[in-house]
């Protein structure tokens, strides 16, 4: 048992000299390596080649497979930026457009139509079967509407108040106009004579809208006066419902009537009836009876008539405030 012990130990003794040997061999500055080192270094770069690159090739896969992720995780974050973008776009535009209308109301309400009172609406309804016609509008007799006042946006007149509830009413447009509601006109012209601006009015009632041309018909204007296209076309308030100076359009074209006594205008209406949001109702100070008397629009109820007798008139309740021909 002895001998084998120490033949190990003098085994392990010989195993150190040789290690300390090459240790101290081969840490000396040498100009070339030995053949051993040869064969270990070149072992081990082949095995390193081996398996540096599928190792590398691995790694880049997974690399790519983490920037496919991050692009597609910084796509999802554009788009829904975008989508927000296109939201907010959205909304810009509804409150441009807004915002556009209500100085164009604001606009009409200090011009000309200063003198009258206007209560601004908001369209809640228009039938498909009927559209046309009429519209709802968001305000009734609690809020003062009656019936026969004139509506209106900021381009021009739409029509009148047909029937009033009391938190909405109806406006029959003047796309519908009939014989029962004709509208006193009358069409702006100037000339210059002798080197003077004379100004010229001459006076008709709109009687009927041609759905095809998309044209009102303006008719019994005086043959001897003369109608230029792209004059205005304004109410003229001898109806005595509708005020003075509200837009109705300019002259398209105009020619004789059949019987060659009067001129028939066609008028492009102001007004876009395709595309009615806010519109005013218009409140005239003072209406006209079928006496001729001037009355407070005060005095009618919400059909339009005289609630009492006025001072020093023969009107009678029940009497309509308009003439029969036209507002």
């Amino acid at each position: 048992m002895l001998f084998f012990g120490n033949k190990r130990l003098m085994v392990v003794l010989v195993g150190l000299v040789l290690l300390i040997s090459v240790m101290g061999f081969t840490s000396k500055t040498r100009g070339a390596l030995t053949w051993p080192e040869k064969f270990l270094k070149d072992t081990f770069s082949v095995v390193q080649g081996i398996f540096y690159g599928p190792a590398q090739a691995f790694s880049a896969f997974f690399e790519d497979v983490g920037d496919a992720y991050n692009v597609y995780e910084e796509n999802r974050a554009l788009k829904a930026s975008l989508d927000q973008y296109a939201q907010v776009t959205a909304k810009l535009a509804v409150l441009e457009a807004e915002n556009d209308e209500l100085r164009k109301t604001l606009q009409a309400e200090k011009s000309t139509l200063k003198q009258y009172h206007l209560r601004i609406a908001e369209v809640v309804a228009r039938s498909s079967d009927y559209w046309n016609n009429a519209v709802t509008i968001d305000k009734g007799l609690k809020h003062g509407i009656k019936k026969d006042m004139a509506v209106v946006t900021a381009q021009g007149l739409i029509g009148r108040v047909q029937s009033v509830s009391n938190f909405s009413s109806t406006v029959e447009l003047l796309t519908n106009i009939d014989g029962g509601n004709h509208i006193a006109s009358v069409i702006l012209g100037k000339q210059v004579v002798n080197g003077t601006t004379v100004y010229q009015q001459a006076n008709g009632v709109i009687e009927e809208y041609d759905p095809r041309e998309r044209m009102l018909i303006m008719r019994k204007i005086p043959l001897n006066q003369k109608i230029e296209v792209n004059q205005q076309v304004l109410t003229s308030g001898l109806g005595g419902v509708i005020p003075r100076g509200l837009p109705i359009g300019i002259v398209a074209r105009v020619q004789p009537d059949d019987y060659g006594l009067t001129q028939t205008a066609y008028i492009q209406p102001s007004a876009d009836f395709g595309n009615l949001n806010e519109v005013m109702v218009v409140e005239r100070a003072y209406v006209t009876t079928p006496t001729g008397e001037l009355i407070p629009s005060s005095q009618l109820d919400e059909t339009g008539n005289v609630k009492s007798p006025a001072v020093g008139s023969q009107t009678t309740p029940g009497t309509k405030s308009g003439s029969g021909g036209g507002q």
